[in-house]
């Protein structure tokens, strides 16, 4: 094991000590059956992470509504109908010594119109890609009420199921992002207006998970820094609830940034994106160092890191507490454990392979389509390599140059998977 802070463990709030300071983040897997439960896919997939050195590992949206799902191949977990995959779930992901946390989730109104043509979302603002999602419709207070419990529920049998924690997805402009941004929150009822209004939803869905699964059993959440969006949620908005969650009680704070229109958690911040030295790494750090000013909880800062060196900087310099890796351990799922050994200094491949247009997304790609295509062709690959390594295949290394292909892969499959449920179910 080689010398580097990196190695050292991470004690939570709640008591739980995490063995070093790697965290597989979530990534959606759309490896779910027809009936939206876990596969052998899932084990086999968590497995090979579990080997590769991380201490922890976050899953992919695990929905907590199956009316609403972010794309079909979501797993959904409403009650314990699905507890024995689930516990094969966890058996799995902890074979190689790593914790294993559910990214519990709500999409609101970014569901494909595969799924509901009238999604659930605080107010009826609707999303305008290609026509991809219907128009939401506004949550009424027992709506409200209903979704928090299904969060806490979902957490509380992933405890049973032998999950080691929970995280609450916040961030990327899903249901609880929606209703922190002024931008998709138009109500003028408790639930919206001021920021305290905005943020009584995801507090309120703390509260009754911490109720669900006591005091001993880490709970996270997955934070916005800023929506980077005119009149969004702002850096200013999330050190402010970051501080109320601190006061709550949670276990930790994973920073990440954007949603389905700005979509800065798959591209990267345009700041970062201009600068071609190493600062360039970490998309989210400069946002991260003003949340580490608000509170003394744990954080952890997802996207862009490639370098031991900029890692070792974060958690020495900018006392940022955990290192988020996803797209990089699609293609080196053994990455952490080489670092930790010493045998690595750098991670992740070259993608410009996955771009078409002029340079790199989000500087000189002007057209919007071409933007769309980039970003959707870039993820796809990505869940291309775990759907390999789902079926015992080893991840390809090399992006090859076929942007359309996954853009198409990505329509056909979400449309496919789509039909699949609505006729087996």
């Amino acid at each position: 094991m080689a010398d580097t802070i990196l190695s050292k463990h991470l004690d939570l709030p709640c008591g739980v000590r995490l063995n070093n300071r790697f965290c597989k983040s979530a990534m959606t897997e759309a490896l779910a059956d027809a009936r939206d439960a876990p596969t052998q896919a899932h084990q086999t997939l968590y497995e090979r992470w579990s080997r590769g050195g991380m201490a922890l590992q976050l899953t992919g949206n695990v929905m907590v509504d199956r009316r609403y799902l972010e794309r079909p191949g979501n797993v959904v977990v409403e009650d314990d109908s699905v507890m024995n995959a689930l516990r094969d779930w966890a058996r799995a992901a902890h074979v190689g010594g790593s914790h294993i946390w559910m990214q519990i989730s709500h999409p609101g109104r970014q569901c494909p119109i595969v799924v509901n043509t009238k999604p659930l979302s605080p107010s009826e603002e609707k999303l305008r890609i290609l026509g991809l999602f219907g128009k939401p419709r506004a949550m009424t207070s027992d709506d409200i009420d209903d979704a928090i419990q299904r969060y806490a529920k979902t957490a509380g049998i992933a405890k049973q199921a032998g999950f080691d924690g929970v995280q609450l997805h916040a961030a990327h402009g899903y249901l609880v992002s929606q209703f922190l941004s002024p931008i998709t929150n138009r109500r003028n009822d408790e639930w919206g207006g001021s920021l305290e209004n905005r943020a009584r939803f995801l507090r309120a869905i703390y509260y009754a998970t911490r109720r669900e699964v006591g005091p001993d059993f880490p709970i996270a959440v997955k934070l916005n820094s800023a929506d980077f969006q005119k009149g969004g949620f702002t850096i200013e908005d999330s050190c402010q609830v970051a501080q109320w969650l601190a006061q709550d009680g949670i276990d930790l704070i994973e920073l990440s940034g954007g949603t389905y229109e700005q979509m800065s958690f798959v591209n990267g911040t345009e700041e970062k994106l201009r600068d071609s030295t190493i600062r360039r790494e970490a998309y989210f750090l400069e946002y991260a160092r003003e949340v580490r000013k608000a509170v003394s909880v744990p954080i952890m800062v997802t996207g862009g890191f490639r370098s031991v060196a900029a890692m070792e900087r974060a958690v020495t310099e900018d006392k940022i507490d955990m290192i988020g890796l996803a797209r990089p351990l699609c293609v080196q799922p053994d990455a952490v454990a080489a670092m930790l050994d010493g045998k690595l200094d750098m991670i992740g491949i070259e993608e410009d392979g996955l771009v078409i247009g002029r340079g790199r997304l989000g500087v000189n790609a002007q057209n919007w389509l071409i933007n769309l295509v980039n970003t959707v062709s870039r993820v796809e690959y990505y869940a291309w390599q775990m759907t390999r390594m789902s079926r015992g295949l080893r991840p390809q290394t090399i992006a090859r140059n076929n942007a359309i292909g996954y853009f198409v892969w990505y329509l056909n499959r979400t449309t496919l998977l789509g039909l699949r449920r609505k006729f087996i179910r």
